[in-house]
């Protein structure tokens, strides 16, 4: 089973992608709601993939995937945002994100990036 740890400043967010993962190959072991909050999770439980808001009060996604990125190089990483622009996409993959998944996502929409990044059954 891979392990997942969800980053994103909105309860609701969270509380979605803890409903779309019961039951499937992947266990949200730890949710961050900012981004120093994450680099401290991710350091302390090492999760298998992290989904990482972008848009986030203290520190934005970007930053906390480069810091991530210069803690672990083969952390994976995979963006998650409503505001989605062909250049924020670009930015993120040129930074190390595994992925990017626009929000709103369905459970399908979830999976099938979480098992393209290498966690979890095809």
């Amino acid at each position: 089973m891979a392990t997942v740890m969800a980053v994103d400043d909105s309860r609701l967010s969270l509380l979605g992608i803890k409903r779309h993962l019961e039951g499937t190959e992947f266990e949200l072991i730890v949710q961050a709601r900012s981004g120093e909050e994450a680099l401290a999770e991710y350091q302390a439980q090492k999760p298998d993939i992290v989904l990482l808001d972008i848009v986030m009060p203290d520190m934005d996604g970007v930053a906390v995937l480069e810091r991530l990125r210069a803690l672990d190089g083969e952390a994976k990483v995979i963006m998650v945002s409503s505001l989605g622009t062909k250049e924020k996409v670009m930015e993120c993959m040129e930074k190390g994100a595994s992925s990017f998944l626009m929000k709103p996502y369905d459970q399908d929409g979830l999976l099938q990036v979480l098992r393209a990044a290498g966690g979890g059954a095809a």
